[in-house]
């Protein structure tokens, strides 16, 4: 989460701002747990409708990371927590189990005598947790400005820097800012439209790609990482880079809330169609989102905010602050049957196990969280439409569980 300064300072006040910062703040509200540990008797019903296709394979990136951090290391679940080397053992164990390919009595039975479930506390209204959706847009584009491609793709800016907060004061344990130095001063790094007007601003963050327009951009700016095609043919995989540090504010929300798109028809294809139909309109509704994010080119990809590789359909984005990273979930909502023109035909249920490999500046609280679809039309579809209440549940083997040898 960024914190914006309440004002400038010096270089030699930042333990001053750093308090200033908290004084800000509004104060904790005091709230349930994120995380409630079931007893056995309220486990759901675990099956998983993909059976299991590429589930190993996420578990084996969830590994990747856990296994390059200290093994005493402790990760929170609710008001529990863990080893680091126990949730390798976890996802070691129910990685085992389901190479067995368990049909559903075997694979309830093994969780009930093994593991640990917690159910995520979702909205404090309803108790559910909303779902949305995020995939990996591929872009037209070039290695060089041309009339056809004359949008910049920037890199992370050479001044911006970001602040650790904690190392000022302890209560601020998460707390980061990003600035830019002005002479003796660090100054909260320009919105949107103001890195939009900056001259000389492709010095300063050098340009990875050029795209067709700003809407394609900002969409690949949503998704947090993108692929663009070359004219030659071939591929480059970007990747997040860091942002300005400004807040979200959801374009979507602000048609919705002038009237231009009814809530029933919000997508993101419906933001598009709009903002292509209106094209007077684009620079003032994405401004109305502060937020900029900047980009790097890396070998493959998507990478999650772990620096590991997603999986369609079983890497899941949530806070970081309330969920343990890594761990194995199991996730319950409608998802949407889209034909090969990319039309929804209908909502089924779902049920399958994912792992929580990803964070989104949108993804706050205990009641969302953001499901990766792949690329192609049929995942940019389903992740523009769904915003569904569902539930999140979270696995983690028992302390006491018996395990052979």
């Amino acid at each position: 989460m960024r914190f914006p300064l309440c004002r400038s300072v010096g270089l030699g006040g930042l333990l001053f701002a750093a308090l200033a910062i908290a004084a800000c703040a509004p104060k904790p509200v005091v709230v349930e747990p994120p995380l409630e540990r079931l007893p056995v008797a309220d486990y759901p019903d675990f099956h998983d409708q993909a059976a299991y296709e590429r589930l190993g394979q996420s578990i084996a990136m969830s590994l990747v990371y856990l296994r390059k951090l200290p093994p005493g290391r402790t990760v929170p679940f609710g008001e529990d927590a863990y080893t680091v080397a126990h949730l390798i053992r976890s996802l070691e164990t129910f990685s085992a189990l389901i190479d067995q390919d368990p049909g559903p009595r075997q694979l309830n039975r093994m969780i009930r005598e093994k593991f640990r479930v917690y159910r995520a506390a979702g909205r404090m209204e309803s108790k559910k947790v909303l779902f949305t959706g995020y995939y990996t847009p591929v872009l037209q584009g070039s290695l060089a400005p041309s009339a056809d491609f004359p949008v910049p793709v920037h890199s992370r800016p050479k001044d911006l820097v970001e602040i650790d907060l904690s190392l000022f004061a302890p209560d601020l344990e998460g707390r980061r800012i990003v600035g830019r130095y002005a002479g003796q001063t660090v100054t909260p790094y320009p919105d949107r439209a103001g890195i939009g007007r900056e001259p000389g601003f492709e010095r300063i963050a050098p340009p990875v790609a050029w795209a067709r327009d700003e809407i394609d951009l900002f969409m690949m700016m949503v998704q947090g990482s993108g692929t663009v095609a070359l004219e030659n043919g071939d591929l480059i995989h970007l990747q997040f880079a860091g942002s300005n540090g400004r807040p979200y504010r959801s374009i979507g929300r602000l048609l919705i809330d002038q009237g231009k798109i009814h809530p029933d028809e919000m997508s993101m294809q419906a933001i598009r169609a709009y903002l292509r139909q209106n094209p007077g309109e684009v620079r003032a509704v994405l401004d109305h989102n502060p937020r900029y994010i900047f980009f790097q080119r890396i070998s493959q990809g998507p990478l999650g905010a772990l620096g590991v590789p997603l999986t369609p359909m079983r890497s899941l984005a949530v806070d970081r602050q309330l969920f343990p990273p890594a761990a194995l979930a199991f996730v319950s909502l409608p998802v949407p049957k889209i034909d090969a023109q990319g039309a929804i035909q209908h909502w089924v249920p779902y049920d399958g196990f994912a792992l929580a490999q990803d964070a989104g500046s949108a993804i706050t609280g205990p009641g969302r969280a953001d499901l990766f679809w792949g690329t192609g039309l049929q995942a940019e579809v389903a992740a523009g439409h769904l915003r569904h209440a569902g539930a999140l549940y979270f696995l983690v083997l028992a302390p006491t569980a018996n395990l052979p040898e």
